[in-house]
């Protein structure tokens, strides 16, 4: 009896476990595209619940992150970058978003360092890198004016 009660348990965990690896999954892509249409509220929910999942999940967090970038409120973009890149350091996507909102908030210094972190690990998106640097060289001359 106590042998049977084990192999049954063993079976109700690893059955649950996988539901529960492939539902965070599900909710991940059921809010990519959600955030592809534009659903920007029913994306977030689904982001939200992937996490709830798995909370080492990067990518939920970036796309909280392009969500609230869309939403303009850069408190909570800036926090989900930071969640972001405290999971994946390598993020491209992620500095590349830092990026811009340090650039934002004129917080140069922050630019050229992550700048510095980016080129060393840039794969893809290493172009964007060049944008971001032309537009800090175009805006520091004139702080330096002032």
């Amino acid at each position: 009896m106590n042998k049977i009660f084990k192999i049954t348990l063993f079976f109700y965990l690893i059955t649950n476990i996988f539901n529960i690896s492939n539902g965070s999954e599900d909710f991940f892509d059921q809010g990519v595209k959600l955030y592809k249409n534009k659903n920007y509220e029913d994306a977030k929910f689904m982001f939200e619940k992937s996490i709830v999942f798995n909370p080492k999940d990067s990518n939920s967090y970036l796309y909280l992150a392009k969500i609230y970038n869309v939403k303009e409120d850069q408190e909570k973009e800036e926090k989900n970058l930071a969640t972001t890149l405290l999971i994946e350091p390598n993020n491209e996507e992620a500095i590349l978003m830092s990026m811009k909102v340090a650039l934002e908030k004129s917080n140069y210094l922050k630019v050229r360092d992550l700048s510095e972190i980016f080129n060393k690990v840039c794969k893809e998106l290493c172009d964007k890198n060049k944008d971001i640097l032309d537009t800090l060289a175009n805006i520091e001359p004139k702080n330096n004016e002032s």
